[in-house]
């Protein structure tokens, strides 16, 4: 009796056997890294729990405590609401701030005459406090959506713009020189040279531009706002509602830690090219 193989469906018996523990490998391997990166936070959440009561002379909520409330909220549904409001501010306020500011920077890095325009307002206004903003926004856009939309636009700008620029320009000079030599023109010169070059710089700037785009909703919703995050925060500091003020505490560094997760896998994605030191 002769063994029958599809030579497009089948595969030896041998192969199939080898192929079996290398995917088990593979996961295991996967598995072992993820552990691996959340053990700072399971360490955390473990003495977190232990010294939640009179830590450091601070009384504080546990971990317990503050899932009980989430879950509170969860059932009655009001957490999904003030959670769809806030994430729907910041998807508007980061795209428009970081389409804003890839454009400044992209145009001050590859023109002179662009930098010589753009550069020293950007640099002025960088250093405007964001608090010292809120008034004037309030005055321009009123207390709705407006003013807090804007006021999370304007947060990421600077930090985009600061990178695509320092990225653009640190590009070798001698890459630019081959480049051209070979003839391409300014577009695909920009396209297959420059931009790939200034990319891990991007990403920096993409994560540095999440971050403090959480941080201006933060400070956008503290000021009257009727749904929202900040508004759950205020009305928990109303009632003395310590566990919900962590529950917001919480949710906003999980959404931080979301948001960097994403950045960090569309490196992986789009700089899979590089070979960096990645530590021992």
């Amino acid at each position: 009796m002769t063994l029958q193989l599809d030579p497009v469906t089948s595969s030896p018996p041998a192969v199939v056997a080898k192929q079996v523990p290398e995917r088990s490998g593979a996961l295991v391997r996967r598995f072992s890294g993820v552990a691996r990166k959340s053990s700072g936070l399971v360490l955390l959440l473990i003495l977190w729990q232990l010294g939640a009561r009179d830590w450091l002379g601070v009384t504080t909520p546990a971990p317990t405590e503050v899932l009980a409330a989430g879950w509170e909220l969860i059932r009655s549904g009001e957490l999904w609401e003030h959670l769809a409001a806030s994430a729907r501010r910041v998807a508007l306020g980061l795209s428009l701030g970081i389409t804003i500011g890839l454009v400044l920077g992209a145009a001050a890095g590859l023109l002179r005459v662009a930098e010589d325009l753009i550069n020293a307002p950007v640099q002025a206004l960088r250093m405007l406090p964001a608090l010292a903003l809120l008034p004037v926004f309030i005055i321009w856009f009123g207390i709705g959506d407006s003013f807090k939309i804007a006021l999370i636009t304007v947060a990421p700008i600077f930090p985009i713009y600061l990178n695509v620029f320092a990225g653009i320009r640190s590009v070798d000079r001698r890459l630019v020189e081959a480049a051209e030599s070979l003839g391409l023109g300014r577009f695909e010169l920009t396209w297959r040279i420059i931009l790939p070059g200034a990319l891990p710089q991007i990403f920096v700037g993409l994560r540095q531009a999440l971050g403090i785009g959480w941080l201006a909703l933060v400070v956008a919703e503290m000021q009257t706002t009727p749904v929202g995050l900040g508004f759950l925060m205020n009305d928990a500091k109303e009632f003395l509602r310590t566990d919900q003020i962590f529950l917001v505490l919480v949710i906003y560094a999980v959404l931080g830690l979301l948001s960097d997760l994403l950045v960090r896998a569309l490196e992986r994605r789009f700089l899979s090219w590089r070979t960096g030191f990645e530590g021992e």
